[in-house]
């Protein structure tokens, strides 16, 4: 299940097309289907991507005459934000979004001093089944088109520019679901993200995080890319043991799999690897796991590595529980006297279910 997971479903039950699924020579031949001459094909990406805007409508450079052909051909409307809400003084706000099959998935922008941080998902829900995790805990609906990826950016592109007066300046694929496992489609929307306009947003490939419970064999091939974006290693333990219970694709690739296909990220990219490890009470915080983890990060990946301590959002109804301040700071001292670089990442919107999955599946049950 998880090999085929590896190299993409079908495109079946994916929305229209829309601009953002098409690159270059694509827009190109839609222009032309419509009968358009092809200088606006460049017209239209840069519309959407340089000036955020995806209704021709509001397309003054387009003749009036085509635009409703445009915008029923290029342009269908893919998302509706179901609910919005918002914490942290305004600087967090969740969006639960709604395709027009009725599929929900969430993301999260984050305002900064030195950032605007959108948290977008790759997948509706996930079949990587890890327990811990709200989205985990309710499987894999289906895979996200490019455009609904690339459409959760842009939202967040317009927010962050009409209500913060800024830039959107970074991107993680880290809301619902496991983006290795949705590999076409996610280096498309990477693309996207990281080409300057007309054929992208323009937004720095090392600004851009791209998540993984340990795909290995898709690390690779996204090493072999070279696109530069961050890699980021779902880890949560350091000994295959556990790790087989809370990321199951451990079963699969072991620790030992990951971690040599993270080095080889790293030194085909030479860029450093974050690892992701949620410290959960009394499961993955003992300090024993604190040394082993340093020692085989600092073996495996040696300089390449950094390590992101979370404090566990603990989801409605699960006996997992963040950890104590006090074993999480021992954690931190353990990791770093083995070499290796540890900081706690900062937390936003526990009171309004920012954990991934849980806007979501508080909607399911509503309904």
């Amino acid at each position: 299940m998880v090999q085929e997971l590896v190299f993409d479903a079908p495109r079946r039950g994916l929305p229209p097309r829309h601009l953002a699924d098409l690159d270059e020579a694509e827009r190109a031949s839609a222009v032309a289907e419509l009968g358009l001459p092809a200088f606006r094909a460049k017209q239209l990406a840069q519309q959407y991507y340089g000036r955020l805007i995806a209704d021709p409508r509001q397309m003054t450079d387009l003749p009036a005459g085509v635009r409703d052909a445009v915008a029923g051909a290029m342009f269908p409307d893919l998302l509706t934000a179901a609910t919005e809400i918002t914490c942290d003084s305004g600087q967090t706000r969740k969006t639960l979004w709604r395709a027009i099959d009725g599929t929900t998935f969430e993301s999260v922008l984050m305002r900064y001093p030195q950032r605007n941080t959108v948290c977008i998902s790759s997948q509706a829900g996930c079949g990587m089944a890890c327990p811990f995790c709200a989205t985990g805990q309710g499987g894999l609906t289906r895979n996200l088109s490019t455009a609904e990826i690339v459409e959760q950016v842009r939202a967040a592109a317009v927010a962050a520019r009409d209500e913060f007066g800024d830039r959107l300046s970074n991107v993680v694929f880290m809301g619902m679901g496991e983006p290795l496992a949705n590999y076409s489609r996610v280096l498309a929307a990477v693309r996207r993200i990281t080409e300057a306009p007309p054929h992208g947003f323009g937004i720095s490939a090392r600004s851009v995080t791209v998540s993984t419970v340990g795909l290995a064999p898709a690390i690779r091939k996204l090493a072999d890319e070279r696109l530069g974006v961050t890699l980021a290693l779902s880890l949560h333990a350091p000994d295959d043991e556990l790790r087989d219970t809370l990321v199951p694709v451990n079963n699969r690739w072991k620790i030992s799999e990951a971690l040599e296909a993270a080095r080889y990220y790293g030194d085909v990219t030479g860029r450093r690897v974050s690892v992701e490890y949620a410290l959960i009470r009394d499961v993955n915080d003992q300090p024993w796991r604190a040394d082993l983890l340093g020692k085989r990060l600092h073996g495996a990946l040696g300089p390449l590595v950094h390590v992101n301590l979370i404090p566990l959002n603990p989801t409605p109804g699960s006996d997992w529980d963040a950890s104590p301040k006090a074993a999480e700071r021992e954690f931190v001292r353990r990791v770093r006297a083995r070499g290796v670089s540890c900081t706690v990442r900062d937390t936003r919107g526990r009171e309004i279910s920012a954990a991934c999955g849980q806007l979501a599946a508080e909607g399911k049950a509503a309904r």
